[in-house]
């Protein structure tokens, strides 16, 4: 595990990825991440707008049928 910097960028803050976190990611300058909660903290993930595009229409499907989902469940 490294550790990352919380830096001012502009008027925000940002971090700023290590040369080899961004080669292992297969990412550059430009690239979009996700930025996902998860119970253990964030992770962070590139982006894929195919999976992006799936998250989509599976979370339409879980809001329509949530009554469904939740009986399922039991």
């Amino acid at each position: 595990m490294s550790t990352l910097k919380v830096t001012t960028v502009g008027n925000s803050v940002g971090v700023v990825l290590p040369r080899e976190l961004l080669a292992r990611l297969r990412i550059s300058k430009g690239d979009l991440l996700y930025v996902t909660e998860t119970p253990r903290g964030v992770e962070l993930s590139p982006y894929r707008p195919d999976f992006a595009r799936q998250m989509d229409v599976a979370e339409a499907i879980m809001r329509d049928n949530r009554d469904v989902l939740k009986k399922l469940a039991e």
